[in-house]
């Protein structure tokens, strides 16, 4: 079986996909992401995970249309070019 190993190369930093290792079990599986990840000191924790038990998740639908969560979605060039025409506009108004 091939499993994914995740590892934090300090404490309180996120889990990083280091690689693969394949085993007859979980316990080699262990084994094998000690001695691969763990046994020059480059990781504080790993995780070992089976590959087929990991959840993969290729669509996101925004039912809300939320896009202010997405950076690229929230144009901040958009937004002062807008608030750039109302003062243009409101300095025309008061001018005439």
């Amino acid at each position: 079986m091939i499993y994914e190993v995740f590892r934090q190369e300090r404490k309180g930093q996120p889990f990083q996909h280091a690689g693969s290792v394949e085993a007859a079990d979980e316990r080699f599986a262990e084994a094998y992401a000690r001695e691969q990840y763990g046994r020059r000191g480059e990781s504080v924790a790993l995780w070992v995970v089976e590959r087929g038990s990991i959840m993969r998740i290729d669509e996101f639908v925004d039912e809300l249309n939320r896009n202010y969560h997405r950076v690229d979605g929230y144009s901040l060039k958009d937004k002062l070019r807008r608030a750039r025409e109302r003062v243009g506009s409101a300095l025309v108004a008061r001018d005439s």
